[in-house]
């Protein structure tokens, strides 16, 4: 069963569409990753995915059972929606297990708590960090503990934007080993990236977006050799 489908969904700015009529469909325990250039429209869509924007038409379906486009940012998270966004976004005065307690949401008993918030430091790698402030992290950390903070909530559906942008190259590594462990039969992961090794260590299938519609559905292999996607955004 698909986790995530994306229906004919069309955006549109005032005179310019930045999708038009974009489908798409993530199958459960899938890493799907979505490519482009910039302007594509690849952070337009995560931004309908997470409520930010709404479209002219078109649906986005949760477990195909709710449809995203007639929620609330509220209601998607409360659905199992979290997203990592570009920038990490960490409160800099908590210590890395703070952070991590704050994504587990107020509903979790205490007890739960503490073995969820272990767990999470386990699987971001950040366990002998927990008692240091984020803010004193470096930027990979960041970014580790970001994800980690979306992980506490158990999503069902895990967006990333660009979780590797300007990391080094052992940090990039790092993170692409985190992001395979991270799969679950029950979890969709779709990853927004433009590093493209980085993304053929990662994603099961990628989806390329050009000016707005998709040019392309397959695996990273069969994007490097279509000559669209050569053409539009990887080069020769």
């Amino acid at each position: 069963m698909s986790a995530l489908v994306v229906d004919a969904l069309t955006v549109a700015f005032g005179r310019f569409t930045a999708l038009d009529a974009v489908s798409l469909a993530v199958d459960q325990g899938e890493v799907r990753a979505v490519i482009g250039p910039n302007g594509a429209g690849k952070t337009t869509l995560l931004d309908v995915i997470s409520g930010i924007t709404k479209p002219v038409s078109g649906r986005v379906m949760l477990d195909d059972s709710i449809d995203l486009t007639k929620c609330s940012e509220a209601e998607i998270a409360r659905a199992g929606v979290r997203r990592k966004f570009q920038k990490p976004s960490v409160f800099p005065a908590l210590t890395v297990r703070e952070n991590i307690e704050m994504g587990c949401g107020p509903a979790l008993k205490a007890r739960a708590r503490v073995a969820r918030v272990a767990a999470v430091l386990d699987e971001i790698s950040l366990a002998p960090r927990a008692a240091v402030q984020a803010g004193a992290l470096a930027h990979g950390e960041k970014q580790w503990l970001e994800i980690g903070m979306v992980l506490a909530a158990e999503p069902a559906l895990l967006l990333l934007d660009e979780p590797v942008a300007g990391l080094s190259d052992a940090e990039t590594a790092q993170t692409a080993a985190l992001i395979r462990d991270l799969r679950r039969p029950d979890r969709a992961i779709l990853v927004i990236e433009h590093d493209m090794a980085f993304v053929e260590a990662i994603a099961d299938r990628v989806t390329v977006l050009h000016e707005g519609r998709t040019l392309y559905e397959g695996s990273m292999q069969g994007a490097r050799g279509d000559a669209r996607v050569i053409e539009v955004f990887l080069g020769r």
